[in-house]
């Protein structure tokens, strides 16, 4: 089937969240954030519809489908106001990595629990000092005996405090080279060593962002995830679910500002007409909403060939998809508020936190520079600056 056109079933999946996410939407997640609470209720109830493991394998109680399944989910809620951010994470990144490359124990142990919702794991990759530059991660393992020891420390890394467990990037040295390797570890919550501190965030989100430490963590030889020869292969296989599910999130943001704006624009009057029948305010909404339509058939496009096991395409398409997606989601909330004017800004429309949120997308998780470095020099053949 043509990632163009969008098969029935897909349909019937977007039908089907976008009622489950009518029935919490904006106010419900604004009010558990200002709470300092989680989106529980929500959570559940996808789960109990099977929405959050809709990309895991059957056998271990997922859906069977992928990540082209998992993106509309994600989308669909966000275009209701509602979106569950640790989607991106718990089954799209980990969830995927244990699939995918996990020992057989590693699945049973997490993938039934992370299919169903009531265990749910964090990513750890980004570190204050290296950035966008994963070979400067400085976290390492080393081998002492049967067991792994790791030491380092990470940034912005959301949903600890709810985590079971998180899924930890870091290097270890290659036996025969000596140089340093990507390796992903299991790092259960409650393990000796592993800390974590909340970071003071502007964005309001339900979702809190942290600062780990990991002092000497011991973890048994079962904690790896894989081939340690294999660690590259196995971190971009969790990255590009990573990118496209971010793209998701970002569509569906634009989605919901761009519906409250047409909604105003169509009774909002001021003069004889209501103001969405002038150029100046109708044709930035209509180009706000081709932008979305665009970044929505590149995510698909990423997603049917991460699904159909092309990485390679995948990994660019995923890049072009989370960078379109963020850009159609910057213009699209921008556009948006300034069609409500003040009341753009007011708490009653829900439109001005986005603001905020949706610049989240252009740096998150990885830069739009880094995205266009990428395509410059992989897709384009250009020389390197760094």
């Amino acid at each position: 089937m043509s990632s163009t056109i969008e098969s029935a079933e897909h349909k019937a999946l977007r039908t089907a969240v976008a009622a489950l996410g009518q029935r919490y939407g904006r106010e419900y997640l604004a009010r558990v954030a200002r709470e300092g609470g989680h989106p529980d209720e929500l959570w559940a109830d996808a789960a109990k519809l099977g929405y959050l493991g809709v990309n895991l394998p059957e056998e271990y109680g997922g859906g069977g489908g992928g990540i082209a399944e998992l993106s509309i989910v994600l989308e669909e809620l966000g275009a209701a106001g509602c979106p569950l951010l640790m989607m991106v994470v718990s089954p799209a990144i980990c969830g995927t990595v244990i699939a995918r490359f996990g020992t057989d124990e590693q699945k049973r142990t997490w993938l039934p629990g992370l299919a169903d919702g009531s265990r749910t794991m964090a990513f750890g990759i980004t570190e204050p000092d290296a950035g966008s530059n994963s070979h400067r991660i400085t976290t390492t393992a080393r081998r002492d005996g049967d067991d792994w020891i790791l030491t380092g420390r990470k940034v912005f890394i959301s949903g600890v405090d709810i985590a079971d467990a998180t899924l930890i990037v870091g290097r270890a040295e290659d036996a025969r080279t000596g140089r340093l390797k990507p390796c992903l570890f299991i790092v259960p919550r409650d393990t000796p060593g592993f800390g974590r501190s909340v970071i003071d965030m502007e964005l309001q989100a339900a979702e809190k962002q942290f600062e780990l430490t990991l002092d000497e963590v011991r973890l048994p030889s079962s904690a790896l995830v894989g081939d340690e020869d294999a660690g590259l292969l196995q971190l971009f296989a969790g990255l590009n679910p990573e990118r496209i599910m971010t793209a998701a999130f970002a569509i569906g943001m634009g989605r919901y500002a761009l519906a409250r704006a047409v909604d105003y624009a169509k009774t909002r009057q001021v003069w004889k007409e209501p103001i969405g029948a002038h150029q100046a305010v109708a044709h930035p909404l209509a180009q706000a909403h081709i932008e979305l339509e665009l970044a929505r058939l590149m995510t698909q496009k990423a997603a049917a060939l991460y699904d159909a096991g092309d990485d390679m395409g995948a990994g660019e398409a995923a890049n072009m998809a989370k960078y379109a997606a963020g850009e159609a989601c910057v213009r699209a909330v921008d556009q948006s508020v300034h069609t409500l004017g003040g009341n753009g800004l007011t708490r009653e429309y829900g439109l001005g936190s986005l603001i905020t949120a949706s610049r989240v997308a252009r740096i998150a998780p990885v830069s739009r520079e880094m995205i266009l470095n990428f395509v410059s020099h992989q897709t384009l053949g250009l020389p390197k600056s760094y």
